[in-house]
């Protein structure tokens, strides 16, 4: 009888340690994925930020009409596209940042820096902008690496602990900071 109830109580205990495995594995993943979304929101804020302080540029009357008209274009469509996940906003971005790095150019920057603080500030924020959207866009793809990694063991597989959550998938896009706004 004590031979029964020894075996009994061993399974009794390996299934609670199962069940706390698998409560801990999916509390885990359930707070790897609250992360990508803070990450998600904060990549998007940068983004927003970068091309609103392209357009504060480009309405500041500090460049020449055909430099400002890019600018504009650019960071308009940055602005409009909503997706942050999606394959045409990474290209957008893309474009963001090509046209700030073609439009930036040494002269305009040494230029800029000479009008004055209203110049000096611009180039301030937009540097800022551009170093911020960088650290986010690496944030979020350690999340999304972190994510994925534990999404791929076989017991978070096995027991579908991610239930219907898309794989999240990193963001790459040209997020260089243009040369004359380097810190």
């Amino acid at each position: 009888m004590t031979e029964t109830l020894t075996w009994v109580f061993a399974a009794l205990f390996v299934l609670v340690m199962i069940a706390w495995y698998l409560t801990y594995t999916a509390a885990r993943l359930d707070r790897l994925h609250v992360r990508l979304t803070g990450t998600v929101a904060a990549l998007d804020a940068q983004l927003v930020r970068r091309a609103e302080a392209s357009v504060e540029l480009a309405n500041s009357g500090l460049v020449d009409g055909a430099t400002a008209l890019i600018l504009a274009g650019a960071a308009a469509q940055s602005l409009e596209t909503p997706d942050v996940d999606g394959e045409i906003r990474e290209a957008v971005e893309s474009d963001l940042t090509e046209v700030l790095s073609l439009t930036l150019t040494p002269e305009l920057v040494d230029h800029l820096r000479l009008s004055g603080p209203l110049g000096e500030d611009h180039l301030d924020r937009l540097s800022s902008a551009c170093t911020r959207v960088q650290l986010a866009r690496r944030f979020h793809n350690d999340a999304v690496t972190d994510v994925r990694r534990v999404r791929r063991q076989l017991v978070v597989r096995l027991f579908h602990l991610a239930g219907h959550t898309p794989m999240p998938v990193t963001v790459e896009f040209n997020d260089e900071v243009p040369p004359g706004l380097e810190r």
